[in-house]
This record gives structure tokens, sequence and C-alpha cells, in this order.
């Protein structure tokens, strides 16, 4: 397959990247390499993979039409977006257009492609915002949910869309956009509400990627601050498990195909962000500890059970595995990081 990773210099982008064009497939990736980190990225890209680069910026519609037409990708994956929160509420602006304006140029372009690519895109558990209206419980390390339903299996689906910030409304637009132009136009897509997705190469900072800027922090012995209490429960998705579940989004298209599926750890790989985590990390020092941000949710679980129904997957990386890995790559990598942070006081988060 001719496969195209928009954001492919990214975190994941470059995950993916790699991990198609090592099954064989011609790859290759658009990126701006606007954030901090993406020439580290694509340099170890390029090094253990067989892809092209081109300079794309998705906002630019007639840039991507005139780089994606005639090309005969048959699959695009669209990670391309401003990922951050608190960058979101700061720059509205910069927010929309990359992740509204961006995603529909590049899903626009491949609906006029024909045949028409298959488009996978990169949606947020931000689009069910703060998840006020599910009761919780405190309990001594982590807050729960009092539905004993949802303890036991996490948010599914169904759940009520209930954006909490310009990036959750602008990932919920595309999200929108993506459904449509399959029952509109018959462009073959899957969206997937990622959890946290985890693992090496991230480059994360305080308000994005945070696991792989504690990791980071506890290396290098920089100081940590906690927004709410600590005791807000994430469910982890190492990256090498998300990519199994796009490549079987693509193998099953005739079932996945204009679908939206929740995708995260799951409830086995739940934590609480430092009452339970800095315990498995062994982190003695205590951080500083600030108000909740606007739409942070106490806890998000994500029931993957609509994705595995369809297609078979199940996370295969418990989170001490995954973290141990996030470990072992940021000290083989710990003087280039270090010098990401020290030139720009605190790393974009890829």
């Amino acid at each position: 397959m001719k496969v195209l990773v928009t954001g492919g210099l990214g975190f994941i982008g470059c995950n993916t990247a790699a991990s198609f064009a090592r099954d064989g497939h011609e790859v290759v990736v658009w990126d701006t390499k606007y954030r901090v980190g993406t020439s580290l990225n694509q340099r170890w890209l390029e090094s253990v993979a067989d892809v092209q680069y081109e300079y794309v910026d998705i906002t630019r519609g007639g840039m991507v039409y005139g780089k994606m037409h005639n090309q005969g990708y048959e699959v695009i994956i669209h990670e391309a977006a401003q990922t951050a929160v608190t960058t979101s509420v700061d720059d509205p602006d910069y927010d929309f257009q990359a992740n509204v304006v961006g995603t529909y140029n590049v899903l626009r372009t491949a609906q006029r492609q024909d045949p028409q690519p298959i488009f996978i895109y990169a949606s947020t558990n931000k689009v069910y915002g703060a998840l006020t209206h599910y009761p919780v419980v405190e309990e001594q390390s982590r807050w729960e949910f009092e539905d004993q339903t949802l303890r036991r299996c996490g948010m599914s689906e169904s759940a009520a869309l209930d954006p909490i910030s310009p990036y959750g409304c602008s990932k919920l637009a595309g999200e929108h956009y993506v459904r449509d132009f399959c029952r509109m136009y018959g462009i073959p897509t899957v969206s997937f509400r990622q959890s946290c997705i985890y693992g090496p190469r991230q480059l994360g900072g305080t308000d994005q990627g945070w696991l792989a800027w504690f990791v980071l922090a506890q290396c290098v012995g920089y100081p940590l601050t906690i927004y709410g209490d600590g005791k807000q429960v994430r469910d982890m998705l190492y990256v090498d498990d998300l990519i199994d579940a796009y490549k079987l989004a693509i193998e099953h298209i005739g079932i996945t195909r204009g679908q939206v599926y929740n995708i995260g750890g799951g409830v086995a790989n739940s934590v609480s962000i430092w009452r339970e985590l800095s315990r498995m990390m062994g982190w003695r020092e205590e951080p500083k500890f600030e108000g909740w941000r606007p739409g942070d949710q106490k806890i998000h679980t994500t029931d993957n059970g609509k994705f595995h129904a369809a297609t078979g997957w199940a996370p295969s990386t418990p989170i001490r595995q995954g973290i141990d890995e996030v470990k072992v790559w940021t000290l083989q990598n710990l003087e280039a990081l270090q010098h990401l942070h020290d030139n720009t006081g605190e790393m974009a988060a890829d």
C-alpha cells in the first residue's frame, strides 16, 4: 500500500510511519516541523525506515491538493493537529486552523481522489468534556466512578459529547466532518477517540504527553507541578498497541468504515496520575500542586468493547512494561531531550 501520515514527525506519527514502512508499505510523511523536537524524530525515522518526507502545511488547501492529487494514496492516517488543551485556550485561532480547517483540507482532497483512500482520523477523549454528569467517589489513591458498570468497563461511545476547551471543540468538529464525508461521499473513514497515548519518542510537556514529561523530570531532576489533587485517573495506551488498532481498522474496513471508536488502555491499564504512578516509578519527591484546570476529568477509562467486537483488538502492553520502555528510551536520549528542554524552557508536546 501507499500510505500518507500527516503530522508524521510527531510522536504518534513517526512511530506509525516507521511501523508501516517496516511492514513493506510505501510511506510518505507530511509535517511542517513546527513543533520542538520534530527534527530529532525525523533523524530517527530516516535511520530506521525508508520513508519520504514532504513539507506540507495542511491549513493551505492549495498546497494539500497539489501534494496529494493523483499520488495514489491508499491509506491516509491523519495525525497532524494542534494537540494541547492549554495552547488551544491561549490561541484558539491557531487551534481552529490546524484542527478544523486542516482536517477539512486533507479530508476534502482525499474525497476527490479516484479511488478514494481509507482515512484514519485521530480524535480524542476530550470530546467528552469534564464528565461531571457521572458521579465519582474519592478513594485513598484515586477517583472512581460511582456506577459499577463504568468502574468495570470504562466509558463507552454512548457517553454525552460535551467538549470544554477550543481543543475539544475543534477535534469534535473534525470528527463530525470525517464521519459525515463517509455518509455523504462514500470515503471510507474511521475515527478513534484516543485516550492517553504514550511511548518512546514522545516529547512531553506539562499540558500534553505528561507521562513522558514525568519520566524526563525524574531522570534529570526537574520540578513537577500537578494540576488537581493527583488522584485523577487516566487509562494509558502504549503507542504500538494504537498502531495495531489502525492496521486492524484498515484490514476490517468493511466493518469499521464510517465508525467512531473509543481507544485506550482500558480499566486494566488505568492509573492515578500521581498517587499511584509515583509509586510505580519509585518517585519520592513531592511535586507542587495547583488548582484544577477547566475541563479536567477526575477520571477517564476507556471501554474498548466496540472496537474489540469489530476486530478482536485489545491492548497488549501492560502499563508497567510501557513505562519501563519510556524510561529506557529517555535515558538513551537524555542529552538531546535535556538540550531541547533547556533551550525552550519547556518542551512542546508532540
